[in-house]
């Protein structure tokens, strides 16, 4: 009897460094959601994430990634994240600037030459600060991916010149600098989530969009719109974030592993999206869409007519992150 009983405490106590080391039994599954079409580079990069989580974590970590709004649209993943129901969400910007009004910082018209500009700026002082307005409101952001240079498509005329933005009903983001921005241009600005986009532009209730040429692609606007330009007045950002609170409960290692996986993915998205840049306006002219470049004299036009808009928005934010993004894209 003694020793069947010492045998069983010896078995017992074979298990007790595995409960008392620190590594969970079983490990944790994370779920972040995203708007994001499934072959979007966004979505594609974050499978790397749920991969590099795995690997960095030893498999204490694992993540259930669900695109392509399973999981509701875009304001409704970030609710999610705000309230602890989802862990995290990929989300373009806009869709956080209510909450946090400083985003609109990085949406000023015409700011940015190119995408490292875009980037220089992000990934230094005014990506910091934004970093902690967003942890204020409860959000942890783990880094910005590239949604990219947006451009105007419309079916009513081809956009050459300043005038031929007039009375046009274009869908936005719900950004107020963005609505702002097409005010001054003479547009007719609607804000609208991107589900419902495809039917509005279907069924004429808008003239035309906004958007990265990854987007129009793969949300197949080029089936409902026949003009697509390079207005290229905005570059915007994908913004991973995760909910502060849920995040700080977790062990030191295990944020570290979440940093290291969004780095990762982070990396890989911003190579593959200007890539798929060129690629994607090229598959717009094959399927069909007339491609009209603006010329200097027009974009210069359209730059001094939204110059107001800057100031509108410092008069609403403050002038601390918004000359820190001009003072940083000017390099």
């Amino acid at each position: 009897m003694r020793s069947g009983l010492r045998r069983l405490l010896g078995i017992a106590l074979l298990g007790l460094p595995l409960i008392f080391s620190g590594t969970p039994v079983l490990g944790e599954t994370i779920r972040v959601a995203g708007n994001f079409a499934v072959d979007h580079s966004s979505s594609r990069a974050m499978e790397i994430f749920k991969q590099e989580l795995t690997a960095q974590s030893g498999g204490a970590l694992s993540a259930d990634i669900f695109p392509a709004m399973q999981l509701g649209g875009a304001q409704e993943n970030v609710d999610q994240v705000r309230s602890g129901a989802v862990f995290a969400t990929w989300i373009g910007i806009a869709y956080l600037s209510r909450t946090v009004p400083e985003l609109e910082a990085v949406s000023l018209p015409f700011a940015f030459p190119d995408r490292e500009a875009a980037f220089r700026v992000i990934d230094g002082k005014v990506g910091e600060l934004l970093d902690v307005r967003l942890a204020a409101k409860g959000f942890q952001s783990l880094g910005y991916m590239e949604l990219g240079s947006r451009n105007v498509t419309n079916n009513i005329r081809p956009l050459r010149t300043m005038a031929d933005f007039a009375d046009l009903k274009i869908r936005l983001q719900p950004n107020e600098t963005h609505l702002a921005t097409f005010k001054a241009i003479g547009a007719n600005p609607i804000a609208m989530g991107i589900k419902e986009v495809y039917p509005a532009l279907q069924q004429n209730v808008l003239d035309g969009q906004e958007n990265p040429y990854s987007i129009i692609a793969t949300r197949r606007f080029d089936e409902v719109q026949k003009y697509v330009s390079d207005s290229g007045h905005f570059f915007d950002f994908i913004v991973l974030v995760a909910n502060k609170d849920r995040f700080d409960a977790l062990s030191k290692d295990h944020q570290e592993a979440l940093r290291q996986a969004a780095s990762a993915a982070i990396a890989w998205q911003r190579a593959k999206a200007a890539e798929e840049d060129i690629a994607s306006r090229a598959e717009l002219v094959r399927r069909g869409m007339q491609f009209d470049a603006l010329s200097a004299e027009t974009r210069a036009q359209l730059q001094a007519a939204t110059a107001g808009v800057v100031d509108e928005l410092k008069a609403k934010i403050g002038s601390e992150i918004i000359d820190a993004v001009l003072a940083e894209a000017e390099g």
